[in-house]
C-alpha cells in the first residue's frame, strides 16, 4: 500500500501490510500565509493543515498506526484517554477495525468532541479532576494500565511513553513538510500538551537528516499555554526536565498537567536549536479568530496555538523575517463549539423579508 499514512511505513514502527488500516489520513496541505505572516514581518510563513485529516486532526495519523498494530496483534478492546481529538481518531479507526473503544475523558473536554466520539460508537466517561490535577491524571492512567493488562485489550494514549507504535505514525508530517516546501525549513512551531507531537516532529526530521534527504533539522519550537507550562517554560529557562503543574488553561487538548514525554521534548528541541514559547489563552483565542477572518483557516484553539507562538516570537524580534517557518495547525474548529460561539458572539444572521432584499437590489444595482 503506497497511500496515506503508509507511504512512510519504512520510517515507522513495523506493522504487517495485511493489518494496515486507512481512512485516507495524511497528505495534508502546506499553504503560505497571505496576511498574518506579512503583517508580522514574516515573508515565508506556512501553515500545515492537519485539520484536513478524516476526523479533523493530526491524531488520525496516531490512531491509524496504533489501531493497525492492535489488529496485527489480535486485540479486540482499546482502552484510552482523551480530551477530544485522540478519542475521536481512535473511535473512528476502532469502528473501522471492529474493535471496541473505551475512553476516559478529561473533565473539561468540549461537548462537540464527545459527540464525535459517541457517533463512532465509543464508550465514554469523564473523570473529575482528570486533566486538571497531575496526581489524579497519573492515577487515571494507572487504572487504565490495569484494565489494558487483559489479553484482549491494549491501552492507547498519544504519547511515546505509552504508545510508541502509534506515535511513529506522526513522523510522516515532517517528511511531508520537507517534500512540500522549497528550500530548508528554519523553524517548525508546534503546540504541546504532553509533548508527544513535538517529539514526533523532531524525530521525523532527525530521520530525514540521517537518511541524507536534508542537511539539517529545523529549529523545533514548543508552544504551550501559560496555564499548562510543563515543557515550554523549563525549555526556555535552560532546564533539562519538564515539571508537573496544576493546569489552569482553558485550551482543550493542551490540558495535560503531567510530564509524560516532556523531558525528551526538551532534549530534542534544544538539540535542534529551538526553544519554548508561552502564550495566554486570550491570545490563542484572538489568533484563532484571526486565522478564520484573515487566512480562511478554521482551526480550534489548540490548533491555533502554534500560530499564536510564532506571532508572539515575531513581535519580540526573535525570528529572521526571511526564514522559512512552518506552523502546524492540528485540529478543526468544528471540534470546539464553545470557542466558535465566543468567536462569533457579536455576529448575527438576521431574518429579512423578500421585499427588503428586493429593495436593496433596486438601490444598489
Amino acid at each position: 500500500m503506497n497511500q496515506g499514512l503508509w507511504r512512510y511505513a519504512d520510517w515507522m514502527e513495523p506493522v504487517p501490510p495485511a493489518a494496515r488500516l486507512t481512512l485516507g489520513e495524511g497528505g495534508t496541505p502546506l499553504v503560505r500565509s497571505r496576511r498574518l505572516g506579512p503583517a508580522a514581518g514574516l515573508k515565508n510563513l506556512f501553515f500545515k493543515l492537519e485539520f484536513t485529516n478524516p476526523t479533523g486532526s493530526y491524531k488520525d495519523r496516531f490512531a491509524c498506526a496504533a489501531v493497525s498494530d492492535m489488529v496485527a496483534n489480535g486485540k479486540t478492546e482499546c482502552i484510552a484517554t482523551s480530551s477530544g481529538n485522540t478519542g475521536a481518531a481512535l473511535a473512528a479507526y476502532c469502528a473501522l477495525a471492529g474493535i471496541t473503544c473505551e475512553i476516559a475523558i478529561v473533565e473539561k473536554a468540549p461537548e462537540g468532541k464527545l459527540r464525535q466520539m459517541l457517533a463512532y460508537g465509543a464508550k465514554l466517561y469523564r473523570v473529575k479532576n482528570f486533566g486538571v490535577d497531575s496526581e489524579t491524571s497519573d492515577r487515571v492512567v494507572e487504572c487504565l494500565k490495569k484494565l489494558s493488562s487483559r489479553p484482549q485489550a491494549q491501552m492507547q494514549i498519544s504519547a511515546f511513553a505509552f504508545s510508541p507504535v502509534g506515535m511513529s505514525g506522526v513522523y510522516g508530517i515532517s517528511h511531508e513538510m520537507a517534500e512540500q516546501i522549497d528550500g530548508p525549513i528554519d523553524h517548525v512551531f508546534c503546540m504541546a500538551g504532553g509533548g508527544g507531537f513535538v517529539l514526533a516532529i523532531a524525530r521525523g526530521f532527525q530521520q530525514l537528516v540521517k537518511s541524507g534527504r536534508i542537511e539539517r533539522t529545523p529549529r523545533i519550537e514548543c508552544v504551550q499555554p501559560e496555564g499548562n507550562d510543563t515543557i515550554a517554560g523549563p525549555l526556555k529557562a535552560g532546564s533539562k526536565a519538564a515539571v508537573p503543574v496544576e493546569c489552569t488553561s482553558r485550551i482543550s487538548g493542551l490540558q495535560v498537567p503531567q510530564v509524560i514525554d516532556g523531558d525528551l521534548v526538551i532534549e530534542a528541541c534544544r538539540q535542534s536549536g529551538g526553544t519554548g514559547h508561552l502564550v495566554t489563552d486570550e491570545w490563542i483565542y484572538e489568533v484563532q479568530s484571526r486565522l478564520a477572518r484573515e487566512e480562511g483557516l478554521f482551526a480550534e484553539p489548540a490548533g491555533s496555538t502554534a500560530v499564536a507562538g510564532v506571532l508572539k516570537a515575531a513581535r519580540e524580534g526573535l525570528l529572521d523575517p526571511n526564514a522559512n517557518i512552518v506552523c502546524v495547525i492540528s485540529g478543526s474548529a468544528f471540534k470546539d463549539p464553545n470557542s466558535l460561539e465566543a468567536m462569533t458572539r457579536n455576529s448575527h444572521c438576521p431574518m429579512i423579508a423578500l421585499s427588503d432584499l428586493e429593495a436593496r437590489v433596486e438601490k444598489e444595482v
